[in-house]
């Protein structure tokens, strides 16, 4: 799975040092909230519009509960994110439960959303000394997604059905093509022989999808292309794509120092992160322009969180 492709949003100017200081072994204590009774939160994202979003919402919604909070955005890969988790330069992030199980820990996918929670929670506890939150309802995952008008002319509404298709091209990054979450699950998985793989640069699946280009392609299920009809998600019935709740990465350090106060404000904000407003959160962002800090607020406000 590839979340390093994203609609991105403005990159902020220290993004590019940041990434070195953490590439160079730059690093740095825990921040800590001096003689106040609150610590302080040094929150980092990933490098793409969702995850500027979710750290505005995480930082907005605890500034109003009188934390103080700073925010470094676009570190990067959850590999360098990781890096900057452990090296003390963040001390709070959010991440997709099975990249962190798969990627991060190495560890074969749970067979549900909530075991992926819990091996990730497992994994953070004894091996980095931090702990993970209540996850998201929402789930970012990979998904097999083509033309309302291609999937009904097939009659296909499931990956299975595509069995009886006798050849269609599959349009995604170049890491698909050896992924089991991708082109190699949907092979070996659901036995899709007949596939054709179409390996993407520039040009975005759903304008390769417009044009006729290719058949289906490697889709997102937050892409803000996928609010309306135009587009549809076959039903992944064998869970090649996983489960990819975003849940907090917190240091033991600040959760303990936050207590049921920090964990209640943190969870809460999760709590209403659903598909769809993750997509309308995105749209906003990413197509309409709107800064993530602003996108942010409106949704805090608008659900009594700030």
């Amino acid at each position: 799975m590839n979340r390093n492709r994203r609609w991105r949003a403005p990159k902020p100017v220290f993004a590019v040092a940041m990434a070195a200081a953490i590439v160079l072994g730059g690093l740095a204590a825990v921040a800590r909230g001096g003689g106040s009774a609150k610590p302080t939160v040094v929150i980092g994202t990933k490098n793409f519009t969702e995850q500027y979003v979710l750290g505005e919402l995480y930082k907005q919604a605890l500034e109003a509960k009188g934390y103080k909070v700073t925010l470094k955005q676009d570190i990067g890969s959850s590999e360098l994110i990781d890096t900057a988790f452990r090296s003390g330069k963040i001390n709070f992030y959010a991440e997709y439960t099975g990249v962190l199980v798969v990627e991060i820990a190495k560890q074969k996918l749970p067979a549900t959303a909530a075991a992926t929670w819990a091996a990730a929670k497992a994994f953070e506890s004894a091996n980095r000394q931090a702990t993970v939150l209540n996850m998201t309802p929402f789930s970012d995952t990979d998904s097999f997604g083509l033309l309302t008008t291609t999937a009904k002319k097939l009659g296909v509404k499931t990956i299975p059905d595509m069995k009886k298709v006798k050849s269609f091209s599959f349009a995604g990054f170049p890491e698909c093509r050896t992924r089991l979450t991708c082109l190699i699950g949907l092979k070996k998985t659901y036995g899709l022989t007949q596939v054709r793989f179409v390996p993407l640069g520039s040009i975005s699946v759903y304008t390769l999808l417009d044009k006729g280009t290719v058949t289906a392609g490697d889709v997102f299920s937050t892409d803000p292309q996928l609010q309306g009809n135009k587009y549809t998600v076959l039903t992944d019935t064998k869970h090649i794509f996983g489960f990819q709740n975003v849940a907090p990465v917190v240091s033991k350090t600040v959760a303990a120092a936050g207590g049921a106060g920090f964990a209640k404000v943190v969870n809460a904000v999760s709590a209403k992160l659903t598909v769809a407003a993750m997509r309308a959160m995105n749209k906003a962002v990413a197509i309409d322009k709107q800064s993530p800090a602003a996108v942010a607020g409106a949704f805090l406000k608008a659900n009594g969180l700030a």
